[in-house]
């Protein structure tokens, strides 16, 4: 049976049965977890066990936020207490070199844990690039307010991320960086004009265009679309997303969840679909939801089924590092011993 085009949550650290029928039945092409799933190791190495046995599949990714810093479902005592991406921009700033080893080590380690847990994917790096005034939402979880030091930082973590056995995502295109809303709570509005967007917002993922995974940002345009923001705009993910910005791997909404959308779950699931989104995000573990957006989304296939087995081609055994050198150089970073 073929997987279906969207991510799901769950509700708790366990599946229960509705969930496994739900999955079983829909069979979504991956998981994502939050820190309401994730209690212990063997907990998250059984939670996502059971969703794979209940899909059917080996073939499922399992999805995380584990940023660093603000953004981080993991947590002491079981995982390290990892600095925002920010601490990498900082010491690049000092020492260019130093910089970046920070961050594919930081990247390096995160993926360590993850990937002794059976999550296969991090939703990271960030490359939205911050404007003075703009909402704290991003902040310190961008690596810098220079694009440049952006797509350096995050290829670095791109990189890290993925020689721990584990696929990256760059988030969030076309860039939430100038919003001046939550994205979890409005739709931000950003009133730049399209050349400063491809000198400044575009550029970021424009340099990690070979990616294998995306996510999307709910952000609205005008100056590409004046009604639909970008997750469900079929004018920025044609003509800017794959057009100007050039990327080649998997885009996913982010969560539909979000405020930013409007209208029923399903109407949110068709129209990120009908945009030319490979893939919907619902994040939230409602069971009337997730029944509503799983209803609405089509068979993984065409040019998304294509492009997902091209990222989960990038999956490989992790590659050795040494740890403690690892661990040296993000305490540098961070300024006080990463434990």
């Amino acid at each position: 049976m073929t997987l279906k085009a969207f991510i799901s949550g769950c509700s708790g650290a366990f599946l229960n049965d509705a969930e496994r029928r739900f999955f079983a039945e829909h069979r979504p092409c991956g998981l994502i977890l939050f820190a309401r799933n994730c209690e212990t190791p063997d907990q998250i190495r059984a939670l996502v066990a059971a969703f794979r046995e209940a899909v059917g599949s080996e073939q499922v990714l399992v999805l995380i936020d584990q940023e660093g810093g603000r953004v981080q479902r993991l947590r002491p005592p079981h995982w390290r207490n990892m600095p925002p991406a920010r601490c990498y921009g900082h010491l690049y700033e000092k020492d260019r070199g130093a910089g970046k080893a920070a961050a594919f080590a930081g990247a390096r380690l995160i993926a360590q844990e993850l990937h002794a847990l059976g999550i296969n994917v991090n939703c990271t790096p960030v490359l939205d690039v911050p404007e003075k005034g703009a909402h704290e939402i991003i902040g310190d979880r961008a690596f810098s307010d220079d694009p440049e030091v952006v797509a350096v930082l995050g290829r670095a973590v791109m990189d890290g991320t993925l020689a721990g056995g584990v696929l990256p995502v760059i988030k969030h295109v076309p860039g939430h960086g100038r919003a001046r809303a939550d994205s979890h709570l409005s739709l931000p509005c950003i009133e730049a004009d399209a050349r400063d967007l491809e000198a400044i917002d575009f550029r970021p993922f424009h340099a990690l265009r070979d990616a294998p995974l995306a996510m999307t940002a709910h952000v609205l345009l005008p100056c590409y679309d004046e009604r639909r923001p970008a997750t469900t705009s079929p004018v920025i993910m044609r003509e800017v997303i794959r057009g100007t910005i050039g990327l080649e791997g998997l885009v996913m909404s982010d969560d539909i969840g979000m405020q930013a959308l409007r209208g029923p779950y399903a109407d949110r699931a068709r129209e990120v679909i009908d945009a030319g989104c490979d893939v919907v995000l619902h994040c939230s573990g409602d069971f009337a939801e997730m029944l509503d957006t799983a209803r609405a989304t089509p068979p993984l296939e065409g040019l998304a089924a294509e492009r997902f087995a091209r990222a989960r081609s990038f999956l490989h055994a992790p590659e050795p590092f040494d740890e403690t050198e690892a661990m040296a150089l993000v305490s540098e970073a961070a300024g006080s011993p990463v434990a």
